[in-house]
C-alpha cells in the first residue's frame, strides 16, 4: 500500500528542493511559467535574471509564503512551507527584515529564539555569526544607526543564527563591499561542505561564477540550468552576462 507521506528514509535521501511544473499568475501577469528544477543537498545554486524574472516569487513559494497557481514545490521531500521544514530553512529577504530600534545583538538573538534556540547555544551562535559578518564590535549598536550595508549584514546573520539546513537568500551581497562579499561566498561553500544547501539570487552575474550551478530565469521561464562553465561553453561566450543575453536574443518571439 502506498504511503500517504514520505518516510524517514525518503526524507533523508530527498533533494533539498524539488519543483515540478511550477507556475504563478498574478492576474494577467505570469511570474513563473512551468518551472521544473531539482536542487541536491550540498550545493550553492544561483538564481539569475533581471528584475521581474520570477526569482523572488520562486523563493516565496519555496517558503510557503505564496501559493503556486499550478505545479508543486517540496523542501526535503515535504510540501514547501509546512511546519516540519520551517525550522530547517533560513531566509534573508531582499528588503530589510530586522528591527531598527533593536541592537544588532538583540536582533540576532530574537531570531534565534524564534527558532527555539536559547541559553549557551544561542550566545555561542550569536557570537559566531557576528564574527562572520564582522559586526562583533557593533553588537550593541542600534540598527537604525548603521549604514545600509551593515544592516544587510545583520539580516544575513539573523538568517544564519539557527544553523539551517537550507538557506534562501534574496540578493544577500547587495551593498556589501567586495572583500566581505568574497568572504560570504567562501562561507557559502563551507556550509555546503557540511551538507547544507544555499540558494541565492544576485544581480552581480560575475560573482555567480562561484556558484556550483546557476539557473537563468527570464519572464518566469527557465532559460538554462547548469554550471557556469557549462553555460558559457554552450553559448560560446566568455562571461555570464553575455551568456544570458545570447539566450534571451535566441528565444523565439513571444517566449517558448
Amino acid at each position: 500500500m502506498a504511503a500517504s507521506s514520505p518516510g524517514a528514509e525518503d526524507v533523508q535521501r530527498a533533494p533539498a528542493l524539488s519543483v515540478r511544473g511550477l507556475s504563478k499568475h498574478f492576474g494577467t501577469i505570469t511570474a513563473l511559467d512551468d518551472v521544473t528544477l531539482e536542487v541536491p543537498r550540498g550545493e550553492v545554486l544561483g538564481l539569475l535574471g533581471p528584475n521581474g524574472a520570477g526569482k523572488t516569487t520562486l523563493i516565496r513559494i519555496l517558503l510557503g509564503l505564496t501559493p503556486p497557481s499550478a505545479g508543486s514545490a517540496s523542501v526535503f521531500a515535504l510540501p514547501a512551507g509546512v511546519p516540519e521544514v520551517r525550522g530547517r530553512v533560513g531566509y534573508m529577504p531582499q528588503d530589510l527584515a530586522v528591527y531598527t530600534d533593536l541592537t544588532v545583538e538583540e536582533n540576532i538573538e530574537l531570531f534565534g529564539r524564534l527558532f527555539g534556540i536559547s541559553g549557551p547555544r544561542l550566545r555561542r551562535r550569536t557570537s559566531e555569526v557576528l564574527e562572520l559578518v564582522r559586526l562583533t564590535e557593533r553588537r550593541r549598536t542600534v540598527v537604525m544607526e548603521l549604514s545600509g550595508g551593515m544592516r544587510r549584514r545583520v539580516s544575513f546573520a539573523s538568517a544564519l543564527v539557527a544553523d539551517p539546513d537550507l538557506l534562501l537568500l534574496d540578493e544577500p551581497t547587495v551593498g556589501v563591499d567586495p572583500e566581505l562579499r568574497s568572504e560570504f561566498w567562501e562561507y557559502f561553500h563551507q556550509l555546503t561542505e557540511t551538507g547544507k544547501t544555499v540558494v541565492l539570487t544576485t544581480h552581480y552575474l560575475e560573482e555567480a561564477n562561484r556558484a556550483d550551478r546557476v539557473v537563468f530565469l527570464h519572464a518566469g521561464v527557465v532559460l538554462a540550468v547548469g554550471a557556469p562553465s557549462e553555460i558559457k561553453a554552450r553559448t560560446g561566450t566568455v562571461n555570464l552576462e553575455d551568456a544570458f543575453l545570447s539566450m534571451v536574443h535566441s528565444r523565439p518571439a513571444g517566449g517558448g
